[in-house]
C-alpha cells in the first residue's frame, strides 16, 4: 500500500512538471506568435540586411540562439522552434548561427519578396576577377564588427598570393578607410605588405557620414596591431577618436580625400587611377560603401540647393521648416535629431506604411517624437513637387503643401553595379539565399 501512494506521488508530481511545462511552452509560444503576427501587420517582417533561415527539420528547440543573440528579442520560441520574431530589429550579428548545436541556421541576404544585390565572392572574399577582393559594406556586411573581420580576413588570403614582395608594385592597394579598410591596413602592416589605403572622404567611411553624436552599435572585434577593441554601444566622435587613435599610433598608410576614377586589370597586376595619382598593385580590396550615387526622387525641384543627401550637423536645421524622406535608420535618426533642435518644423515622408527596414530603438525614437509633437510623420506618403519655399506631397490621394526650408533626402544609395560590371565583377540577387 505504501507503495502504491509513493508511486501515485511520484507520477502526480511528474504530471504536475509536465502539466506546468506545456502551460510554459504554450504560453511562451502565445507570445511569441503575438510579436511575429504584430510585427507582419506593422509590415516589418523583412530583414534589412544578412539574417538566419532556420531549418525547422534540424531545430532541437534548445533556445540557444536566442540567448546568444545580442540583439535580444529577435528570436523566439513558436512550438519548439526557433522563429525570427521581430525580423527588422535583426542586424547580422550572425552569432546565432555559430551556436546552434544542430546547425540548422543559414545565414542569408534578402527574402523572396525583397532581393538584395550582392557581388559574388568567394570564402577568401575574392571575386570573379583573380586579385580583387571585397569586404564590408559593399559586400553586404554594413555591421562594424563582421566587416573588420572580413577586412582582416581577406587581407590575411591576399597575403598568401603569387608574386607577393616582389618587383617594385604595391602587393595591395585598399579602397575605402571605413571599418573594412582601417582592419585591413592593420592586418596589411602586420604581414609586412606593401600597402597603400585611399579613401575619397575622411577617416571612417559610412560611420563619417553619420550625424554627429548618432550611436553606432557595435561589438568587440580583435584587430592586429590595435588588440581587441571592446565596443558595444558609442557615438560617432568617439569612435572615430578611437579609429584616428589608431592611424596615427601605427602610422597606417591613408591618403583622404583621393577617390579612385579608373580600374585596370592587367592579369597579374592591376594599374588604379585616382584624382591624385596612379598605383600599379597586385591585388586590390574595395572596402567601399553601398551607397554609391544617392538614390534620388526624381520630382520636379530636386534640383534645388536646399536638397541634400546626407546629414552632417542637426544644428544648421534650427528654426526652419525641413522634409525628411525615407524610412530606413539613417532617415529615421535625421528627423529625430533633427526635430530636437530649437524652432524646427519637421516632417518625416516614407512611401510605405511601416518601418521594416529601421531598428526597433530608431521607431520608439519617432514615436516618442511623434507623441511630444516634435515631429508630423506622413506614411503611405510621396513627394511630388518641390519649390524654393515649399513641398507638395501626395497621401492617400490627397496633395498636402507643405512650407519648407530643406529637403533631406535618406533612400539610401544605388549599388555601384556599373562599375563592378565595368571591372569584370559579377553581382547576384539573393533572394532569402546565402
Amino acid at each position: 500500500m505504501d507503495d502504491f501512494i509513493a508511486i501515485a506521488f511520484y507520477l502526480t508530481l511528474m504530471l504536475l512538471i509536465w502539466g506546468f511545462y506545456g502551460w510554459r511552452r504554450g504560453r511562451r509560444t502565445r507570445l511569441n506568435q503575438a510579436k511575429l503576427d504584430a510585427a507582419k501587420a506593422a509590415g516589418l517582417s523583412e530583414p534589412a540586411s544578412l539574417h538566419p533561415l532556420i531549418d525547422h527539420a534540424l531545430c532541437i528547440g534548445c533556445g540557444a540562439c536566442i540567448e546568444a543573440c545580442p540583439e535580444k528579442k529577435v528570436l523566439g520560441l513558436i512550438r519548439g522552434k526557433a522563429e525570427l520574431i521581430n525580423p527588422a530589429a535583426c542586424i547580422g550579428h550572425g552569432v546565432c548561427k555559430s551556436v546552434c548545436p544542430a546547425n540548422g541556421i543559414t545565414l542569408v541576404f534578402g527574402t523572396e519578396k525583397r532581393g538584395m544585390d550582392i557581388p559574388l565572392v568567394q570564402s577568401n572574399f575574392e571575386t570573379n576577377v583573380p586579385g580583387i577582393f571585397i569586404a564590408g559594406e559593399l559586400g553586404g556586411m554594413g555591421l562594424i564588427r563582421n566587416a573588420s573581420e572580413q577586412g582582416k580576413q581577406a587581407v590575411q588570403a591576399i597575403s598568401k598570393l603569387s608574386a607577393i614582395g616582389e618587383g617594385e608594385q604595391l602587393d595591395l592597394l585598399i579602397i575605402g578607410a571605413g571599418p573594412a579598410g582601417i582592419a585591413a591596413a592593420l592586418t596589411a602592416q602586420a604581414e609586412g605588405l606593401r600597402y597603400q589605403v585611399v579613401e575619397q572622404e575622411s577617416l571612417g567611411g559610412t560611420v563619417f557620414q553619420y550625424p554627429r553624436g548618432k550611436l553606432v552599435m557595435t561589438a568587440p572585434v580583435e584587430l592586429p596591431l590595435a588588440g581587441k577593441i571592446q565596443l558595444k554601444e558609442t557615438s560617432k566622435e568617439a569612435l572615430l577618436e578611437l579609429w584616428q587613435g589608431i592611424v596615427e599610433q601605427h602610422q597606417l598608410r591613408i591618403n583622404f580625400h583621393e577617390r579612385m576614377e579608373q580600374l585596370q586589370n592587367h592579369g597579374d597586376r592591376f594599374t588604379i587611377t585616382t584624382n591624385k595619382g596612379e598605383y600599379r598593385s597586385r591585388a586590390v580590396l574595395l572596402a567601399i560603401g553601398r551607397r554609391g550615387t544617392p538614390r534620388k526622387l526624381g520630382v520636379p525641384g530636386e534640383q534645388l540647393p536646399k536638397v541634400v543627401y546626407r546629414l552632417l550637423d542637426p544644428e544648421q536645421y534650427q528654426q526652419q521648416h525641413v522634409l525628411v524622406v525615407g524610412g530606413g535608420d539613417s532617415a529615421l535618426e535625421a528627423a529625430c535629431s533633427i526635430a530636437e533642435q530649437p524652432g524646427t518644423t519637421v516632417t518625416l515622408s516614407y512611401r510605405s506604411d511601416g518601418f521594416s527596414r529601421a531598428k526597433q530603438k530608431n521607431r520608439d525614437w519617432v514615436d516618442s517624437c511623434v507623441a511630444e509633437g516634435k515631429l508630423q510623420l506622413m506614411l503611405s506618403s510621396k513627394v511630388k513637387q518641390i519649390t524654393p519655399q515649399e513641398v507638395n506631397i501626395e497621401q492617400n490621394q490627397q496633395i498636402h503643401i507643405l512650407k519648407n526650408d530643406a529637403v533631406l533626402v535618406c533612400a539610401g544609395g544605388i549599388l555601384p553595379s556599373g562599375f563592378l560590371k565595368e571591372i569584370g565583377i559579377s553581382v547576384e540577387t539573393k533572394y532569402g539565399s546565402a
